[in-house]
């Protein structure tokens, strides 16, 4: 009986990447092939690629080579958004045999009957305006935690993104999808299902392939929180603007959505905001932080933003700065901006050396400590409940509270994949929280009373 076929996977990117390389993992599967992990040797490598930041661009051609290392031979293949905006350049790397664009990434299957090594990368792309249908997607590679699609593309003209050239117009799942996916994610056992999308505020639009929207990002909320089974609900990402009170308020009562939002700020600055074409200005992201304050004062809040755009001036750096530093904020996801082709910004006066970006991208990260450091501190004491991951890190399991803290305790197996009620304890030496179970662990008390009779 012959060997099935290996296949490996690498993903770089966002949790919206991993869920499609689970898709396509599954659709792979199906057709008879094993899943190795990428470091082992593979019949046909998949790499998930990313075009935010020119160091997931960069990084490619070194997956390549790792890939290459474990099986010379191996067939290699790339996907997402560095392939739809870049094919040609992709296919020219050495050991690529096959590109697929954004509109082929899901047919995968429909290429990799012969895997015979090509003498150079072929490539399936398409004008991005083809790419005006939804393909559901979500990632159960995690036991514990699963990413669910909701939406795909974006209509906004930032200035610095090519993520609209690379995956196409706003489009939605259907709701009844959306749902199904849920109810499949929960029946595996998974606690926690987290929200993810290009742009999932605007999600409705495009669900039915058309640009009205049939339903809102507060009706999916409503209903996801419905659904029987879930225990946890976690929103990614979502512009301010389009993050209205209702949902904030909704969430502070939920049965599943957890206090923790991630919203995309990038500067405090409103020139920069309107050089950015961002669709709001520095007042409403105060007003959206306040709100949720209001009603979750626990609530773990993120924020993304960006350094060195073009125009970025020291006093608008600070200005930045010091708006950042007066929110109650929790955390910051820094990025040193960097040019991209076929963007306004790329040819926008007042370029920012390089060193200087990097000198206001380490002041960030660095304000980002202290955030986090002060969110902690001000949660301590508390009574939270805790997801505990699979990992067994130096005798310890690690977990994430529903506010997003995350926490250690001595490592017990039978912890995996359980929610717990916690005590927050302490800061410890590695940044995270110490606990103490308010209760004996499930697991545990069941196991006991089956050894008992009860």
């Amino acid at each position: 009986m012959a060997q099935p076929k290996k296949v490996a996977f690498y993903t770089l990117g966002c949790k919206l990447n991993f869920s499609e390389t689970s898709t396509i993992a599954r659709n792979i599967s199906n057709e008879g092939f094993e899943r190795v992990d990428f470091s082992d040797a593979a019949d046909l490598y998949v790499i998930n690629t990313c075009s935010v930041t020119e160091n997931a661009d960069k990084r490619f051609k070194t997956i390549v080579k790792q890939a290459l290392k474990a099986n010379e031979n191996a067939f290699v293949a790339a996907v997402g958004c560095y392939a739809q905006l870049k094919p040609e350049e992709l296919a020219a790397v050495d050991g690529v045999d096959l590109v697929l664009g954004a509109t082929e990434k899901f047919n995968i299957v429909n290429y990799i009957d012969d895997l015979t090594k090509n003498d150079e990368g072929t490539v399936h792309s398409c004008e991005i305006e083809a790419a005006d249908f939804y393909v559901g997607s979500y990632s159960i590679g995690d036991r514990t935690r699963a990413f669910l699609k909701v939406q795909d593309g974006c209509d906004y003209k930032c200035t610095y993104c090519t993520i609209p050239l690379a995956r196409g117009i706003s489009r939605s799942d259907t709701l009844k999808n959306v749902l199904k996916n849920a109810a499949e994610i929960s029946a595996k056992g998974i606690k926690e299902i987290v929200l993810t999308g290009v742009n999932i505020g605007d999600y409705g639009k495009g669900e039915f392939g058309n640009k009205k929207h049939e339903h809102t990002f507060f009706e999916l909320v409503k209903a996801l929180d419905a659904v029987n089974g879930i225990e946890r609900l976690r929103i990614s990402s979502i512009e301010p603007n389009l993050l209205k009170n209702e949902t904030i308020d909704f969430v502070a009562s939920s049965n599943c959505f957890v206090p923790h939002f991630h919203i995309p700020l990038q500067s405090g600055s409103d020139e920069l905001l309107k050089l950015m074409k961002r669709r709001y200005l520095s007042n409403v992201y105060v007003d959206r932080v306040t709100q949720i304050k209001a009603v979750m004062p626990h609530a773990c809040i993120g924020v993304d933003v960006i350094v060195g755009f073009p125009g970025e001036t020291d006093e608008l750096f600070l200005e930045t700065y010091n708006f950042l530093n007066e929110l109650p904020i929790s955390y910051l996801h820094v990025f040193t901006y960097s040019e991209r082709e076929n963007t306004e910004a790329a040819v926008m006066k007042g370029v920012v050396p390089a060193k200087v970006r990097a000198k206001r991208s380490k002041m960030l990260r660095g304000l980002s400590v202290k955030k986090r450091r002060a969110f902690y501190e001000s949660q301590l004491g508390s009574q939270r409940s805790v997801l505990f991951e699979a990992e067994n890190k130096e005798g310890y399991i690690i977990g994430f509270t529903e506010n997003y803290i995350k926490v250690k305790a001595p490592w017990n197996p039978a912890l995996v994949n359980t929610i717990e009620q916690v005590k927050l304890l302490n800061i410890d030496t590695d940044g995270l929280v110490a606990v103490v179970f308010i209760k004996p662990i499930q697991k545990e008390t069941a196991s006991i009373k089956k050894a008992l009779g009860f």
